[in-house]
């Protein structure tokens, strides 16, 4: 019959891991999973060690690697863009933007053509045509002011 090579388990249970990172994703699993298949190519490499040194080394590998993950890879992941916290919410990325009147602001209220549509605007009186620039955002109505 034929023997199977301890360092072909430790690629199996790599390979078990990381798809169980699949089915429940999580980041977990796949670290540990690449300490299984470090494991594995250390075996293969140097095909000596007894269970308990592989056992222990197997898990200083598994700490290392989420270690690293959690140090060095996660807050790179995590950064984002400045804009990024606002994708979802159109409002606000009109802040700063300058929009034409197609209504005048009367007693505070108006309208503005945004894209192919209006948006309702709140500030100074001014007259139809008027450019105006988007200073916050209250609901579904902008707060402007005339830009200058």
């Amino acid at each position: 019959m034929w023997e199977l090579s301890a360092h072909y388990l430790w690629w199996i249970l790599a390979l078990m891991l990381i798809a169980g990172e699949i089915l429940l994703p999580g980041y977990f699993l796949l670290w540990i999973g690449l300490a299984a298949a470090a494991m594995g190519a250390l075996l293969w490499v140097v095909p000596s060690l007894g269970l308990l040194a592989q056992a222990v080394l197997f898990g200083l590998l598994a700490v290392a690697a989420c270690v690293a993950y959690a140090r060095l890879l996660r807050p790179r992941l995590e950064r984002r863009d400045p804009g990024s916290d606002r994708l979802n919410r159109r409002a606000e990325q009109m802040i700063g933007q300058r929009y034409e009147l197609i209504e005048p602001i009367v007693n505070g209220r108006g309208k503005a053509r945004v894209g192919d549509g209006q948006w309702l605007v709140s500030g100074p009186d001014l007259p139809l045509g008027s450019t105006v620039e988007v200073i916050a955002v209250d609901g579904s109505t902008l707060k402007v002011r005339a830009a200058a």
